[in-house]
């Protein structure tokens, strides 16, 4: 297993666990498309909320993803944490991950788009590798990480809210924005980012094969895994255009 110094978080890892957020974790041949990484922009449904690109319903798996890894993170930090700060940024984990994750279920079936049930396996390593860390050797390692991960995803959220054109994803990527801001924010503020590393990270991930970055096909028939929301929730609810005018029901979109 790799393990982190206190003053840098290991260039390959976590390097690997950005690249995981940025890639494409959609799970093209289950919903009748090849993966065509040239061709992101190309229209894959059309929807009542506006065509479906393959990159908005890449977006969609990514933000169920991140939450997969992330929302467990969070509760290890507030059981591992040594300082408020860290248990904070812990806590905003789980609530705005909750809240994302209940968005992606939300319009995932509106959308036909299939979502992950577990992390993929450079994640799941990811989370194992903080995990066995312990006392400021965890702050640092899960500060660090989690900076520069949040820090890629929100180049991807832009570029999704000011491409997609489809009232859905964008709501999403409203949400996801906030949400990601926030998360920096608080990672920030636990005093242990450098800055210098996470922006690096941030910019040169390495290239892994896809085995590595595409968590497994949920398993036929399995009860779809819910992050719960914690007792008092603050995030604010995905907002479905036209939802309280009734116009929420499923569509049957045409794949193109």
């Amino acid at each position: 297993m790799v393990r982190f110094s206190r003053n840098a978080t290991g260039t390959l890892f976590v390097g690997g666990a950005l690249s995981l957020t940025i890639v494409a974790l959609a799970y093209p041949t289950m919903l009748g498309f090849n993966k065509v990484s040239t061709a992101q922009d190309r229209v894959i449904a059309q929807t009542q909320w506006g065509p479906l690109t393959e990159q908005d319903r890449d977006f969609v798996v990514k933000v169920r993803a991140a939450g997969l890894w992330e929302y467990p993170l969070g509760k290890v930090a507030l059981e591992k944490g040594t300082t408020p700060e860290v248990k904070e940024a812990g806590r905003h984990l789980i609530d705005g991950h909750a809240a994302l994750d209940a968005a992606c279920r939300k319009i995932a079936p509106m959308l036909n788009v299939t979502l992950p049930n577990v992390a993929s396996p450079q994640q799941q390593g990811f989370v194992n590798t903080i995990e066995t860390s312990d006392g400021k050797q965890f702050d640092s390692n899960f500060a660090n990480i989690l900076r520069t991960t949040h820090g890629s995803i929100f180049n991807t959220i832009a570029k999704i809210r000011s491409t997609t054109k489809n009232s859905l994803v964008r709501s999403l990527a409203d949400m996801a924005n906030n949400t990601v801001l926030d998360h920096i924010t608080v990672m920030e503020k636990t005093g242990f980012v450098n800055f210098d590393q996470a922006l690096f990270q941030q910019t040169t991930p390495p290239k892994l094969p896809d085995t590595d970055l595409t968590p497994p096909a949920p398993q036929p028939g399995a009860p779809m895994v819910v992050l719960t929301p914690p007792p008092s929730p603050t995030s604010t609810p995905i907002a479905i255009p036209g939802e309280q005018a009734g116009a929420g029901a499923t569509p049957s979109p045409t794949i193109g």
